[in-house]
């Protein structure tokens, strides 16, 4: 059945495009030039969201200047409110991998709006004549001050979502560090038996691991509230009028109801990607501390009979399609994945920024992606792994105990209560017969048994601090 068309012309020369469709032949001709992900960039909302402000705030600054009229600027700005709302996401439709340093995203959305705020006047889609997607949407822009703006906002507002989800698992260990107080157990280094500590303590820190990149990435945020909107081609401002700058600035920061700024040296910002690093790698850092904390409770709960059996992480699904009974760490399994996948993206942002040239960053598509599928994947993982493990983990106390009662390392506790020699002795003999070490010294009468309880009681084995954790309302 064919499909009903319209024709548009461009550079290239004339293209029938579909009927209804939003968008134009800019947008088609990048569908055929870039069929690379099969991802479009209306998956993205945040971006698609943080376009149309950008084009909202660029007609409310040429409409003050008296570059556009109330027609035009009030149709243009209700189809920019209706796709901040979430209309239309499926009209964007250009892959989120692209050549040409985002033109394409940028005409898509040109075109989309363009288009609907012709309906809104009352005309047909493709009467440009009216209502140009270049001359009128596009006015005092380019795209590379549009495209870069429009990605920090999107990257900002993706990162609240995160920092909101860091938050959730901070609180999620806390409140198991705050159950496993006093759950005496051996810490190890290396792998091997170090000296006595606490359940609550491990998971305390797990906790503040995570509030502490929290931190580190709110810093790491900030630097994307520069813009470089009102740049132009090259940050020189030409085709922007005076005034243009500090007006689409003022007027977007109202929209987002972010504090951004305009660039100091608008040719600098145009084509430096250090904040975009910055990110990258603040990103990077959460997900490898992140990693590490679910291979400790992967390692942790590892068993049940011929592992550490210290925890018990929530059985969510059967681990096996052989072995009957087997229950594996999947939720810890799927971070580690995602925390792989952002650990790689930040080499494709390092090398995306570094293979800018000149004037101008072409590679500034795969930066954006690369940071907003991590950081939704991020995300998601973090939440998953509040809600179905770390909210669930019990404690084998009784076994933690018994391991630090008969562990060789408990010597370094006793060494100042019964001295290095004999405490040398008991271990040597501990091996040797693979009795426990508490058993031994009273065995020998080393220490009187109220004696030896005290010294085994959490406070003064672990220095074990009193409960200070106080649950968020």
């Amino acid at each position: 059945m064919s499909v009903a068309t319209r024709s548009e012309h461009d550079l290239i020369g004339d293209r029938e495009v579909p009927l209804e469709a939003y968008w134009g032949v800019h947008t088609l001709r990048a569908l055929e030039n870039f069929p690379i992900t099969g991802i479009p960039i209306g998956k993205s909302p945040y971006l698609v969201e943080a376009l149309a402000s950008v084009k909202q705030a660029a007609a409310a600054a040429n409409h003050d200047l008296g570059l556009l009229d109330d027609e035009r600027h009030a149709a243009i700005t209700d189809a920019c409110e209706e796709i901040r709302g979430g209309a239309l996401a499926d009209q964007f439709v250009v892959d989120v991998i692209q050549g040409g340093a985002g033109t394409s995203t940028n005409m898509n959305a040109n075109e989309v709006i363009a288009n609907r705020a012709l309906e809104l006047m009352g005309h047909k889609k493709g009467e440009y004549a009216l209502l140009h997607p270049n001359e009128h949407v596009n006015l005092s822009q380019s795209t590379n001050d549009v495209y870069p703006t429009a990605v920090k906002i999107a990257i900002i507002l993706a990162t609240k979502d995160l920092l909101a989800a860091m938050e959730v698992l901070e609180e999620s260990f806390a409140r198991k560090a705050d159950e496993f107080h006093d759950v005496l157990k051996m810490g190890r280094t290396q792998l091997q038996d170090a000296v006595p500590m606490t359940l609550g303590q491990e998971f305390h820190t797990y906790s503040l691991m995570i509030g502490e990149d929290r931190a580190r990435l709110g810093e790491a945020v900030l630097l994307l509230h520069e813009i470089n909107l009102g740049a132009t081609a090259i940050g020189t401002m030409l085709n922007a009028p005076a005034g243009y700058v500090s007006s689409a600035c003022e007027h977007l920061a109202r929209l987002t109801g972010l504090p951004l700024e305009s660039a100091v040296d608008l040719i600098e910002a145009t084509q430096d990607c250090g904040a975009f690093v910055q990110l990258s790698g603040t990103l990077k850092r959460v997900a490898v501390k992140l990693s590490k904390i679910c291979n400790d409770l992967r390692l942790l709960s590892s068993g049940p009979r011929a592992g550490f059996n210290e925890i018990n992480l929530p059985a969510v699904q059967a681990g096996s399609s052989i072995m009957p009974g087997k229950v594996n760490p999947v939720i810890p399994e799927v971070v580690n994945q995602v925390a792989f996948q952002i650990i790689g993206h930040d080499v494709t942002v390092t090398m995306a920024a570094e293979s800018g040239q000149l004037q101008l960053n072409a590679f500034e598509p795969v930066i954006c992606y690369s940071l907003s599928a991590g950081i939704s994947r991020l995300r998601e993982a973090i939440m998953v792994l509040a809600g179905r493990c770390v909210d669930g983990i019990t404690a084998n106390a009784e076994l933690l105990r018994a391991e630090v009662e008969n562990s060789i390392g408990l010597v370094t506790a006793l060494n100042p209560y019964i001295g290095y020699a004999a405490a040398t002795e008991v271990a040597k003999e501990a091996l040797a017969t693979g009795r426990g070490v508490a058993e031994l010294v009273l065995e020998h009468g080393l220490l009187p048994r109220e004696k030896l309880e005290a010294i085994l009681r959490p406070e003064t084995l672990a220095n074990l601090a009193p409960r200070t954790y106080q649950p968020k309302p």
